[in-house]
């Protein structure tokens, strides 16, 4: 008569225990009422805490709204979203206000950034140089997502890296900051950015050895 054992804790098969995912920081920047709240809001998988304010009479005169003449609210600090890239990686999406005054906000705001967007309205295309000045001097890394408003022409890029005098290590892509899939294939180039510029540097350190 055979005796039927019951297993121990030892000897059943414990479940993987799965690591937390990574996170990383990014954040989206550029000139006043270019439609960094939009993106943040459609790319994040939270509700965005956001810091709107109404604009005033005193701000009127001192945001150029004449280009965006809708806008009745405007970023007073910063917008922060969430979104999961993978079971390994979610990134924290961090927007930073427009206004040259609150430009004492970015030092803080861009502390352990994987990378950013310079998000540009290319009929105030001039609005976008303090944050391309600014990352540059603080070697962050960014791509240029151009926020395609309705009833423009597709922009010739060529020219629009001319006209900003970046080089080809930095991608410009076209989007709708309003739609979702639209602003994640802006993520997804400043990802793959990132990416190819790790792979560079692990070559060079390994000496020119390709075993990636």
């Amino acid at each position: 008569m055979s005796t039927v054992t019951s297993p121990t804790a030892t000897d059943q098969a414990t479940p993987a225990r799965r690591k937390a995912p990574r996170s990383a920081k990014i954040v989206i920047a550029g000139g006043f009422g270019v439609g960094k709240t939009t993106l943040v809001g459609a790319l994040s998988e939270i509700p965005p805490l956001t810091t709107e304010a109404a604009m005033t009479t005193v701000g009127r005169n001192v945001d150029d709204s004449s280009k965006v003449a809708t806008k009745t609210t405007t970023t007073v600090a910063m917008d922060f979203g969430r979104l999961t890239i993978d079971e390994q990686l979610v990134l924290f999406m961090f927007g930073t206000p427009g206004q040259d005054r609150f430009g004492f906000m970015w030092d803080d705001l861009v502390v352990g950034a994987l990378g950013a967007i310079v998000l540009v309205d290319l009929r105030r295309i001039d609005d976008c140089f303090p944050a391309i000045d600014f990352f540059e001097s603080r070697q962050v890394p960014f791509i240029v997502a151009i926020n395609r408003f309705e009833g423009e022409e597709s922009p010739d890029l060529a020219e629009v890296r001319e006209a900003l005098d970046l080089d080809e290590t930095h991608p410009i892509v076209v989007c709708d900051a309003r739609y979702r899939e639209s602003v994640k294939s802006v993520v997804l180039a400043l990802l793959d950015m990132l990416i190819s510029a790790f792979r560079k540097r692990q070559v060079r350190a390994g000496g020119g050895r390709r075993g990636l």
